[in-house]
């Protein structure tokens, strides 16, 4: 799940800039399912290294609250220290990883504990897509025609089999993965229209009875 704590992803295709991925056990897992600690890493990655005092002023906590996740998430591996910044009396904290990947063993493992982990996790996943895509619809008109235009709120219904849906899953990472970096550069020319772009991917199957 490159950039942020999403859905399962897979690696870029051939030739393009694949993302650093943190794998995710149940142990990790555990360390991570937690609403704040969630946020906090999604603001890092997408935002940027910040102090615990920015974080909670950007995250209406208190810097209480922030200091002390951030030290779980840097136990389970999932930020560090950013040696660049962290020169004054505050400590800045930085992603360790672009993205994560989650096992097919945590689906099925039956420890209570880690069925929980999941479950909580994936809700949270879904609740911060809403949040994204709500942030947009209430933010749009603030954006150029062009960004207006050019978004998008598609959605299909297909009839696959799961080897199927593994297939397509696989091609549109590999495509999405191959237009990382493929922006200007800033200081060039049309850099300036150049924005973060998220691309939410949802794949499941429904009832039709």
């Amino acid at each position: 799940m490159p950039d942020t704590p999403d859905a399962p992803a897979s690696p870029g295709a051939p030739g393009s800039p694949e993302p650093t991925l943190f794998t995710l056990d149940p142990r990790s897992l555990r360390g991570l399912a937690h609403p704040l600690r969630m946020r906090l890493l999604n603001s890092l990655r997408h935002q940027g290294p910040a102090t615990a005092s920015q974080l909670a002023d950007r995250l209406s906590e208190s810097s209480g609250a922030t200091s002390y996740h951030l030290r779980q998430l840097a136990a389970y591996g999932f930020i560090e220290d950013d040696p660049e910044r962290g020169k004054g009396r505050e400590r800045w904290w930085k992603s360790v990883h672009q993205g994560m990947t989650f096992g097919d063993s945590l689906y099925s493992d039956q420890d209570p504990e880690v069925r929980g982990a999941v479950d909580f996790y994936m809700h949270e996943v879904a609740n911060l897509h809403t949040q994204e895509l709500s942030t947009w619809l209430g933010t749009r008109r603030e954006w150029s025609d062009s960004w207006a235009r050019n978004s998008d709120l598609s959605n299909f219904t297909l009839r696959l089999t799961p080897g199927l849906a593994k297939e397509l899953d696989r091609k549109v990472h590999e495509l999405v993965n191959s237009y990382r970096d493929l922006a200007p550069a800033d200081g060039t020319e049309g850099a300036e229209d150049a924005a973060q772009v998220r691309v939410h991917l949802h794949l499941f199957p429904r009832a039709t009875d």
